[in-house]
């Protein structure tokens, strides 16, 4: 595509980019199968004027960065929330990798770990590579997890953190809604990766399907599932939702330490939260059938 056709139809061009790098890029094939890492991606847009990059920094601490502060950190130059855009996208995991999660009880599978760390390698390559289109036609992008101002930290209100969170970003692009596990639950399920870009490229915001930040998941929807609880070997979430320290003290400590090594990985993951539930791959059925009511 040139710039006549990225002016005319910019949203396009960014999902058309996103979607054929999924597709063809030798990164997102398995070193240990050759199967892939991720299906074709969900890809939603904001403005960098959307009030919910305010409310983060109510919400989960004001270290968390909005658009403009992402831009100006970057390129040293003001603009407007109005004149910047975000884009996110979900990488689905494939539906064999989610198979093999599903058999396992106290560990992650090779497979899911392989994802986890190979497949993120994958997603890293691609912020880059959006960033190169935008940026070879003349705007100015970052994909700030890939930056050198992106950080871990732990907040007094949400605990473990970051100042750019890809799940909160997703949120905003009208790609999901959150579970009980802090999961963002998307119309392709849990069982997915995350990935965005800040650009002064003018998109038009996705729709926000979802009623509320947790209309997709059965347990706030009627209380009737805790799978995702009972999946958990940490017992990090309860009726009260998600312990992020229990959960980073089993994976990155007792996982990493028993699995490392066997695996071939720098990090695992875990994901057993994320598959053999209702939400693994699909917003569960119950809840697709009272938003076809509504409508």
């Amino acid at each position: 595509m040139n710039r006549i056709t990225l002016s005319r139809n910019p949203e396009e061009f960014i999902e058309r980019a996103v979607i054929r790098f999924t597709q063809n890029s030798s990164a997102n094939h398995r070193k240990v199968d050759g199967g892939k890492y991720w299906e074709t991606p969900l890809i939603g847009f904001a403005s960098g004027n959307d009030p919910l990059f305010n409310q983060y920094k109510k919400v989960i601490g004001k270290f968390h960065l909005t658009p403009r502060e992402v831009f100006e950190l970057t390129f040293g130059k003001k603009r407007q929330p109005q004149e910047l855009s975000v884009i996110s996208w979900v990488l689905p995991t494939s539906e064999d990798i989610r198979l093999s999660n599903r058999k396992e009880v106290d560990y992650p599978s090779l497979l899911w770990a392989h994802a986890r760390d190979f497949g993120e390698q994958f997603n890293i390559k691609l912020r880059n590579h959006v960033v190169s289109q935008l940026k070879k036609r003349g705007y100015r992008a970052v994909a700030p997890m890939n930056a050198s101002f992106w950080r871990r930290l732990r907040s007094p209100k949400v605990g473990l953190a970051s100042n750019w969170s890809e799940r909160h970003v997703a949120y905003a692009c009208g790609l999901g809604a959150f579970g009980l596990s802090d999961g963002l639950i998307t119309t392709k399920g849990k069982a997915m990766r995350v990935g965005s870009v800040v650009t002064d490229l003018i998109l038009k915001p996705s729709e926000k399907p979802f009623p509320h930040r947790q209309a997709n998941c059965l347990y706030y929807f009627n209380g009737t599932c805790r799978t995702c609880a009972s999946r958990c070997p940490a017992g990090a979430i309860t009726e009260k939702g998600h312990d992020k320290e229990k959960c980073f003290e089993y994976t990155y400590g007792v996982v990493l330490r028993d699995k490392k090594t066997e695996y071939g990985v720098k990090i695992t993951g875990c994901g057993l939260c994320q598959t053999k539930v209702p939400c693994e791959f699909e917003i569960p059925k119950l809840i697709q059938k009272e938003y076809l009511r509504k409508k």
